[in-house]
């Protein structure tokens, strides 16, 4: 595992901070198993990580270079990437190549990810990955790729690093997030009744007012009442912006 000054030099409290924790991941990662890094603190979206001063860290700090690679230059990446996809339904490092996935838990949903093509789609041969799932429903992801485009096999610096790769990788992402995102007052200190939660839940699953008075025990309009409520609350427009930023909080997820 790395130690407390390896974690400390990865995390940062201010932007001007950003760059050098940067490459303190990189220095460090490629002391620690020789691969290079790879960040992206968002799966869903082109914008890349940047310094203080705005300059792209993939690029300035983590060596990717005209005829490399380009990430944040590919429009269809968060749709067509193997590797994006298997971050939105796997939470543990895992590394990957045109064969298949590989965990330390089976996970039968990294099974029925497409992997065709895989040079083109994933941009490298082979990766080691950590998802970083973070607030709000937000994916962030660490790859740790070989210097040698060809190598295809990285069972090696998964058995030997993959922990301590996690470790830094999380460190650095959830400090980046936290002082660049906007930040999220408007959902930060919602809370929810039982009820709420309980209406909110049947509606996720599709039932209609009706149905979920039927399984609750209510009437339509108290069924109405609860969920305008959560709506309220949430700032949401609709009954799908109103799921929608349920889920993003957890509660749909909650115990009956």
């Amino acid at each position: 595992m790395p130690s407390p000054e390896d974690v400390a030099a990865v995390r940062f409290t201010e932007p001007a901070d950003i760059r050098s924790a940067a490459e303190a991941l990189r220095d460090r990662v490629a002391k620690m198993c020789g691969l290079r890094t790879a960040v992206s603190h968002n799966i869903a979206v082109r914008e890349p990580m940047r310094d203080g001063d705005g300059a792209i860290l993939a690029s300035e700090v983590f060596g990717f270079r005209e005829g490399e690679g380009r990430w944040w230059e590919a429009p269809q990446l968060a749709l067509s990437s193997p590797l994006v996809h298997a971050c939105r339904v796997e939470a543990e490092p895992f590394w990957c190549n045109a064969r298949g996935f590989h965990t330390r838990i089976a996970n039968p949903l990294l099974d029925a990810i497409d992997l065709s093509d895989f040079r083109a789609r994933a941009m490298t041969s082979a990766a080691l990955v950590v998802p970083i799932h973070l607030p709000f429903g937000q994916i962030g992801a660490a790859s740790f790729l070989s210097p040698d485009p060809q190598r295809e096999d990285l069972s090696g610096p998964y058995a030997s690093a993959v922990d301590a790769l996690a470790v830094l990788a999380r460190a650095f992402i959830q400090s980046y997030v936290k002082i660049t995102a906007r930040v999220r007052q408007d959902m930060a200190g919602v809370s929810l009744t039982k009820r709420e939660v309980e209406c909110l839940r049947w509606a996720a699953a599709g039932k209609t007012n009706d149905e979920i008075g039927l399984i609750l025990g209510l009437q339509r309009t108290t069924v109405r009442f609860h969920i305008r409520a959560a709506s309220l609350k949430l700032d949401a427009v609709n009954r799908d912006q109103t799921l929608f930023k349920a889920a993003q909080l957890g509660f749909l997820g909650m115990i009956r």
